[in-house]
């Protein structure tokens, strides 16, 4: 029996996926083999020596410490993608939003109430207040062509806007997605000095921290209009509110408010809807419940953020799982270690992240040995930092 522990509200559609006869699903479980969260932060969180993996219900991983978890072989997943028709949907509502005044000209429309039969003339003679400009023909330049940037890039084609992305990691599988009409900034400078719309879709790192800072804003054409749907760390705001005051930037739209921003002139605050959808809600839990889920049962990893993805099709053998740090002579000394002992391998893969890797062993079902001894000693190889036996 697998004992998951929830720490925020999961959609019932996920948390069907756990068979109630092999699975216990509580939000007070103290010793739990599997996590599944959406937002709560969990830092402060002592971890039970039985806890094998962590899935977050949403892309971002901010909540998680994941240097920690890596360094006791306790697999993080995400949900890639899984709320990404959500987040373009509300990027191209922003787009609109951001260029025809809507929203100062429905606030000042709700001004004139009790006016009567007046109220017609007078929204005739103060709409020329609220002049917006069309997104037909404009250039949106597009940072970062994951999951959600290429919604946005293929469906602003659609609404004849000319698209240009950048990002150096782009994937096959988003290649495979993105239009052949999207063109291809060679820098992020490029995007910067020549788009009228600028929307971010990358992560939150050391590296991109600040990115839209003086030094980016300065290259921008005057009027740009800029969207921030990924992380308002992205933004350096007391540069933001330089650019809004001289001219450069048009509106900025975030999903990410604090006072800051709440206070700056031209700014349009969406209170973090970008995934909020019933659809969306329920397409992460599945995808976290799944992956955690074929996680247990078979050792298998898609869509980790702290190890490779690695699959081994599953057919109900014996199988052994090692988390280990990426050094030389790690695979011998686990293939040698089952040689000793009489093993016979029937299948392997060993895949590799950085500074750590994984590897997956299918071995003979026709066992008479304690496979609890062998786990020891696997787990005494230097480096080794969990094993399992499933």
């Amino acid at each position: 029996m697998y004992k998951i522990q929830t720490l925020n509200h999961i959609a019932k559609c996920g948390l069907a996926v756990f068979p109630e006869e092999r699975y216990e699903i509580t939000e007070n479980e103290t010793d739990p083999d599997g996590m599944l969260l959406r937002s709560y932060a969990m830092h402060n969180i002592d971890f039970s020596s039985n806890l094998k993996a962590i899935a977050r219900a949403g892309a971002g991983v901010n909540n998680i410490p994941v240097d920690k978890c890596t360094e006791r072989g306790i697999v993080v997943f995400n949900t890639p993608g899984a709320n990404a028709n959500a987040v373009k949907e509300l990027v191209l509502a922003s787009l609109m939003l951001s260029s025809r005044n809507l929203l100062e000209g429905i606030q000042w429309a709700k001004t004139l109430q009790g006016q009567g039969e007046a109220v017609p003339k007078l929204v005739e003679t103060g709409k020329k207040e609220y002049v917006g400009t069309e997104i037909k023909y404009k250039k949106l330049g597009i940072i970062g062509l994951g999951a959600i940037g290429a919604l946005v890039a293929n469906d602003a084609l659609a609404l004849e806007m000319e698209v240009v992305g950048y990002d150096p990691y782009v994937s096959v599988e988003t290649a495979w997605r993105l239009s052949r009409q999207v063109q291809r900034a060679m820098s992020v400078e490029q995007i910067y000095a020549t788009c009228d719309y600028i929307t971010i879709h990358v992560p939150l790192t050391q590296q991109t921290k600040g990115m839209l800072n003086g030094d980016a804003f300065r290259l921008m054409k005057k009027g740009v209009r800029i969207f921030n749907f990924s992380r308002g760390e992205l933004v350096n705001e007391h540069d933001l509110a330089q650019a809004i005051e001289q001219g450069i930037v048009a509106n900025y739209v975030t999903d990410f408010p604090n006072d800051n921003v709440l206070h700056m002139k031209r700014v349009i605050s969406i209170p973090h809807l970008g995934a909020s959808t019933y659809e969306s809600e329920e397409n992460c839990a599945i995808m976290a419940a799944k992956q955690l889920k074929d996680y247990l049962e078979t050792g298998n990893i898609k869509n980790s953020v702290n190890y490779p993805n690695v699959e081994l099709p599953y057919a109900g053998q014996r199988r052994i799982t090692v988390a280990h740090e990426n050094v030389p002579n790690m695979v011998g000394q686990i293939t040698s270690l089952l040689a000793e002992v009489k093993i016979n391998i029937a299948d392997m893969i060993n895949r590799s992240r950085g500074n750590w890797a994984y590897t997956l062993i299918d071995i003979d079902n026709h066992l008479n040995k304690d496979l609890r001894e062998l786990e020891r000693k696997l787990q005494a190889i230097k480096g080794t930092v969990a094993v399992r036996i499933i």
